[in-house]
């Protein structure tokens, strides 16, 4: 890890936020001069209600983050201290902003625990003890805003779409494909980490037998050997922990979703749509997540613009969509931007260019 520390430093230079903006703000700007109609933006207003509802966004992220680092604490038994949480949170959403959203920043987020002096072996197991929390939330949520909203509402671009067929709608077929492989993958995680350990770790060695990674093969057999021990401790945790780890990540994943709501009401005023509606804009939201799963571009950048717009049209006055997107992507995706490539010098510089 330490080998290849200047590498993963590299990678989150924050330098990097650049590319993301500028794709970002292109694409925004492009979909505005396309979509733009002469007093669309009179549709928009904002009254003393407005300010609540908008700090109300602003709220929702911070609990999102709030509870990112309650989960932090409690995987590590509160090894990792508030200040050490703060740092993990937005450094992982800063990696996650700025690499394609089918990569993510999962991967070096080991990297930011295990610097922060928590054993290798140990990180590992807490960053996919995450993984699987997260994966859980979505597996459980998902189904169940299906039956109480209905499949025809949750994945139709327009009213003409609701009678479409389930199995003519290509983003019925897209949801399901992703919930399975998140199915898979979760399986996947919990027979490794709960059930069968040490083949975790056998498929981790063989992994290092590849000759550009061969030269670390040790450290990923102490690795190995500590996931063990911290798989150990997990499957001997009390259901109460499991159920805090949880509630956590239930907080952090709702209050995400619902920063979108919170700006519908921001613009449009509590009489814009009824609570069911509220529900199917919480529900889309879902769909929206497995679509920019795949997005080549830095933390979805420009394909979250489009998505958000195409997918939420029915919800939003014409002409409106973009401006919308854009204040979505403002409160939920640039913060993480700057406050990472603030909190960057100064981590690197406490982990590294002191210690020579």
């Amino acid at each position: 890890m330490t080998d290849n520390s200047g590498k993963i430093l590299k990678s989150i230079h924050p330098a990097r936020i650049v590319l993301p903006i500028l794709i970002g703000i292109g694409v925004t700007g492009y979909m505005l001069y396309r979509e733009y109609q002469p007093g669309s933006f009179s549709l928009l207003s904002f009254t003393f209600q407005s300010l609540f509802w908008l700090m109300l966004a602003f709220v929702m992220m911070c609990i999102r983050d709030l509870g990112y680092m309650v989960r932090l604490r409690i995987l590590t038994n509160k090894e990792l201290s508030w200040r050490k949480s703060f740092n993990i949170v937005m450094l992982w959403e800063f990696t996650s902003a700025i690499t394609p959203s089918a990569i993510g920043g999962t991967s070096v987020a080991i990297f930011f625990i295990n610097k922060e002096g928590v054993k290798l072996g140990r990180s590992t197991a807490v960053v996919m003890v995450t993984s699987f929390l997260d994966e859980l939330y979505f597996i459980l949520t998902f189904p169940i805003l299906l039956l109480l909203i209905g499949r025809t509402d949750i994945f139709a671009l327009s009213a003409d779409d609701v009678a479409v067929e389930w199995y003519r709608n290509q983003f019925f077929i897209f949801a399901i494909v992703g919930y399975s492989l998140k199915l898979l993958y979760t399986l996947i995680i919990s027979y490794g980490l709960f059930f069968n350990p040490r083949g975790l770790k056998w498929v981790l060695l063989w992994i290092f037998k590849l000759p550009i990674i061969r030269k670390w093969r040790p450290q990923a057999n102490e690795s190995g050997t500590d996931l063990i021990k911290t798989s150990e401790e997990f499957r001997r945790w009390p259901f109460k922990k499991w159920l805090q780890a949880f509630i956590a990540t239930f907080f952090s994943w709702t209050a995400r979703y619902w920063v979108v709501n919170a700006l519908i009401l921001t613009f449009f005023g509590m009489h814009w749509l009824s609570w069911d509606e509220h529900l199917l804009v919480f529900g889309k939201q879902l769909v929206m997540w497995i679509m920019m799963l795949v997005s080549p571009t830095p933390g979805g950048s420009g394909f979250a613009e489009y998505v958000f717009r195409e997918f939420l049209a029915i919800f939003i006055p014409l002409g409106t969509g973009v401006a919308m997107a854009f204040f979505w992507r403002l409160i939920s995706y640039y913060p993480y931007l700057f406050i990472g490539a603030f909190v960057i010098p100064k981590w690197v510089k406490k982990h590294f260019v002191a210690r020579k």
